[in-house]
């Protein structure tokens, strides 16, 4: 399968025409360097001819500046050597002056081109004057004749006001001494043609500086007033081609000072002309305040014009050039890109596994002269080979691997779901033991996403104690790992090595699992264990242990055995959580005053039991004492009513009253009893009298008596039936306890059952029956017959109740449905709580329940809907009076249609009479129960019978 890449789509641009491209680019880049430098070149040569030809120019125009002005002192010395002029001059007469210079004066004018002429004496009086002398000038005279007449040399001066003069002062002797001078001054206009002459352009003669001085177009004797240059404060005296020049000399004057006019030529363009400037200084002129300047201008446009012309040639000969290289380029390229241009179409056919087409394609070898392309083709020639040999063993192998990788992508979706749905931590670490991989678990449970919990230390996450590898127990141990609710969960750890070489070498999983439940239940169930979870006191079963342990030989002390009077009227007047409040507040006062001294202990229901280890007779009566004073100081309101706690204390001592937990305890109990017949001290201490020994030892014999009969398996069940007052069936019995007696008669549980809910054997008791009905129910659930049997209160108080009535009912195969198990309404409502925990856990395994003797107290309506019960057992007493008692009918009537109301059924005991059938039906109860339906009879008798002799047996009984 052939893999488009990105530069597939991309435009081709071939070898060839990147070498063209790129020589075209280096050879034009070198033409244009040429052409530049050429045209660079030119134009310095010209510049520099320009510069040569300026210089020369300024030395020819000083050396005719300095002879004209040493022409004019000559002509000055001549006239100054006159005849007459020296005497003339001597005598001081302007007319002798004037006599002496006429003859001269006419040629002076005419052929030399001298403009004034001036005589004065030797203080500088002018004594004689030819010629017209500048407007507006005032040449200072006098100064030159005293510096001629001090130095008694010719003095020549260049002055430029309205025009530029030269001046030549030359002294006139007379008899060997200076009496004058004579000045002669004429204009530069003969400077103006040769300086015209030596440049072969236009030339100007320029006067700068205050326009006070020279001529500007305020003047009213200012000739022309077009040759103001303002930006320039001066006046051209004189312009060749004044046409042509003045518009280009005032473009300059705009564009550039006059001082930069006499540093070097200064080239410019106006129009489609080139023109050069340049300016020189008068220099005697520097003494005056006004400048005077000739000015040059030249016309160099067919300069110009020849070096763009010459530039031009050299370009067009460098592109010929580049387009003759680079057509010898491409004729040499063509052949060999060509080749390559196949080569570059064929090897792609290679990744497409087209090779026939490439071994046809390329011609064979055989040329006498090779190169790199021949290498090439021959090494593309065996490429295809070797491909196609390749594609072979890969397509194989691609089988092979597509099959494995389809294993491994199962396996690994299998494990990656795995290891996301399992609720446990599973991690790996690497050899430093930070996180390499995380579970979705374990990103839940910490609350970290998992970029967060990779390479971090595994000890920092799940603050562990140690690292696995320095465990005392090798891969386990327990953690803390804090939820982003701050709840702490405990972690137990296992960590197992994973193989691997190099960096995975070290690298340890670890499967974590939550046992924070686990723990706290443990815990809970240590505490619950000698814990009574109402009051925190200690339980039966602690206080048992405890008890036994202290009974050691030669060891003294005392039990108090406390139970609350009047307790029942507290839960039926003010409700359970009022009779909860006060057994609290009992436990409560008992902790603070005995706390330190002895082992306090709830037994169940309204029961207390207190420990004294090394107690006196006296010492155990003070404490009961106490024990009076603070229960009489109990007082709570619920309700608007008002509770006191009040108890009867039994008091006996060992090893005096029993040296077991057993005895010990039958012995406190009927000191208890002693102490509610009292009535007036409310403890009672057993003394060693006749008559307590004779009932200390009667209660001892029957504690004694039902050990051995638990032990013997000596007691029996009867079964008593109820019949369904709607079709008159009996498809329900009550299953009742006898105790096998000396002489063969049956022992009635009044006898044992009180003695054994004192001393603590109930429970055993209640698991005896339990078992025992279990099996029996087993035999007789496939006749569709259900079983009730009995529990004790403190049955309710035992926490491995539940867990022992699902291990016996899966013992003995028996259909928990059919199972019915009765506690008494005092039972239930003494202990609400527990009784509605322990009766719904019965109901989860899917048991029933029953509230027997219900009715006797009142208030029993306000937890008729709490309490978690399939069967409402009336009392007997409302029962039998029935007939006669309108109060009991309204009762039975009322209990009878609240419990239809919340859907209990309904169960009438104590029946005894016929009559009482009819009525009972009308007030809608679902069953009956009592002698005249039948009494209880052996197991067999049920057994062995079936539907209808039990039918007829009860109707006898009737009878």
């Amino acid at each position: 399968m052939r893999h488009r890449t990105a530069s597939d789509d991309r435009p081709r641009f071939s070898l060839t025409w990147r070498a063209i491209v790129l020589s075209s680019l280096l050879l034009l880049g070198i033409a244009s360097l040429f052409t530049f430098i050429g045209h660079k070149s030119l134009t310095d040569q010209f510049r520099q001819s320009r510069e040569t030809i300026y210089q020369a120019r300024q030395r020819e125009y000083r050396l005719t500046t300095t002879k004209s002005a040493g022409t004019l002192a000559q002509l000055a010395s001549l006239a100054a050597a006159s005849d007459n002029l020296g005497g003339a001059v001597r005598s001081g007469s302007p007319t002798r002056v004037s006599l002496a210079i006429d003859p001269f004066w006419p040629t002076l004018q005419l052929d030399v081109g001298v403009d004034a002429l001036s005589v004065l004496d030797a203080r500088g009086t002018l004594l004689g004057q030819r010629g017209q002398p500048l407007p507006g000038d005032d040449p200072p005279l006098a100064e030159w004749t005293r510096t001629v007449m001090q130095d008694e040399q010719p003095l020549t001066q260049l002055r430029c006001v309205r025009d530029c003069r030269q001046y030549a002062v030359v002294p006139v002797l007379s008899r060997g001494t200076s009496v004058g001078v004579v000045v002669l001054s004429r204009s530069l206009a003969d400077l103006t043609r040769v300086a015209q002459h030596m440049s072969e352009g236009d030339v100007a003669l320029l006067v700068s500086g205050p326009p006070r001085l020279i001529v500007s177009p305020q003047a009213s004797l200012y000739p022309h007033p077009d040759r103001y240059l303002s930006p320039w404060q001066g006046a051209l005296l004189t312009l060749t081609n004044q046409e042509r020049s003045m518009p280009v000399l005032r473009e300059a004057a705009n564009r550039i000072p006059l001082s930069r006019l006499t540093d070097r030529p200064w080239t410019f363009e106006q129009g489609e002309r080139t023109y050069e400037l340049t300016a020189f200084g008068l220099d005697d002129a520097a003494r005056f305040p006004s400048t005077g300047y000739l000015v040059m201008l030249s016309d160099i446009t067919p300069q110009v014009r020849a070096i763009r012309r010459d530039t031009r040639h050299i370009l067009g000969l460098a592109l010929v050039g580049w387009l003759a290289a680079e057509a010898l380029l491409l004729l040499i390229l063509w052949r060999p890109m060509a080749r390559l241009r196949l080569l570059a179409t064929l090897l792609p056919r290679l990744a497409r596994r087209d090779f026939t087409r490439v071994r046809e394609a390329l011609p064979p070898g055989g040329r006498l002269y090779t190169d790199e392309i021949d290498t090439l083709e021959r090494t593309t020639l065996q490429l295809a080979e070797q491909l196609e040999t390749l594609e072979h063993t890969v397509s194989s192998r691609d089988r092979e691997l597509t099959q494995r990788l389809s294993e491994l992508s199962q396996e690994r979706d299998f494990v990656a779901g795995l290891l996301d749905t399992a609720h446990v931590l599973i991690l790996t670490q690497d050899a430093r033991g930070r996180i390499t991989l995380v579970n979705h678990f374990a990103e839940t449970l910490s609350g970290r996403p998992r970029e967060e919990l990779l390479g971090q230390p595994f000890s920092a996450c799940f603050r562990v104690a140690q690292s696995p590898d320095t465990l005392a127990c090798p891969g386990q141990e327990e953690g803390t790992l804090v939820t982003p609710d701050d709840e702490r969960r405990t972690i137990a750890w296992f960590h197992a090595p994973l193989p691997g070489e190099g960096q995975a070498a070290g690298t340890l999983i670890s499967v974590g699992l939550d046992i924070t439940d686990r723990k706290h239940a443990e815990e809970r169930l240590s505490w619950l264990a000698h814990r009574d979870p109402l009051t925190n006191l200690y339980n039966r079963r602690y206080f048992q242990e405890s008890l036994e342990k202290a009974l050691v030989p030669e060891a003294r002390g005392a039990v108090l055995f406390i139970d609350l009077d009047q307790f029942k009227e507290v839960n039926e007047l003010s409700g359970h959580n009022a009779g909860d409040q006060l057994l609290k507040l009992v436990a409560e006062a008992l902790s603070r005053e005995l706390g330190g001294e002895a082992v306090i202990a709830r037994l169940g229901g309204d029961e207390f039991s207190i420990l004294l280890k090394n107690a006196e007779e006296a010492q155990a009566g003070h404490v009961a004492r106490r024990i009076i004073q603070v229960l009489e100081m109990i007082d709570f309101s619920v309700a608007g009513r008002r509770h006191r706690a009040m108890g009867s204390i039994g008091i006996a001592l060992y090893p005096e009253h029993g040296m077991t937990p057993t005895d010990l305890m039958a012995s406190a109990d009927l000191a208890m009893y002693k102490a509610k017949e009292n009535g007036s001290q409310r403890w009672h201490q057993l003394s060693m009298v006749h008559r307590s020994r004779e009932e200390l030892q009667q209660r001892v014999y029957w504690v004694e008596r039902i050990r051995q009969a638990l032990r013997d398996d000596d007691f029996e069940l009867v079964l008593q039936p109820i019949l369904h007052l709607a079709d008159n069936s009996v498809r329900h019995y009550e299953a009742l306890l006898r105790m096998h007696g000396d002489n063969g008669n049956p022992v009635m549980p009044g006898l044992f059952i009180p003695i054994a809910e004192r001393s603590g054997q109930i429970v055993e008791l209640d698991r005896w029956v339990l078992r025992h009905g279990l099996k029996l129910l087993a035999r007789l659930q496939r006749r569709g017959i259900s079983l009730a049997v009995n529990l004790s209160g403190q049955s309710l108080h035992d926490p491995e109740l539940t867990g022992f009535l699902a291990d016996a009912l899966a013992a003995a195969g028996a259909d928990p449905r059919r199972l019915i198990l009765e506690v008494t309404e005092t039972a239930a409502v003494t202990d609400f709580a527990t009784a509605r925990g322990v009766l719904q856990g019965i109901r989860e395994l899917g048991c029933q329940t029953a509230l027997d003797d219900f009715g006797v107290g009142f208030s029993s309506f306000h937890y008729l809907g709490q309490l978690p019960a399939d069967y409402i057992k009336i009392d007997g007493s409302f029962i039998q009076k029935l007939i006669d008692s309108p109060e009991d009918r309204l009762i039975v009537k009322a209990i009878a249609d609240i419990a239809n109301g919340f859907g209990k059924r309904t169960i009438a005991e104590f029946v005894d009479r016929e009559s009482m059938l009819p009525l009972l039906a009308a007030y809608g109860i679902t069953y009956a129960q009592g002698f005249h339906i039948g009494r209880p009879m052996p197991v067999e008798d049920v057994i062995d019978a079936d539907g209808a002799p039990a039918t007829e047996n009860a109707h006898e009984d009737r009878r």
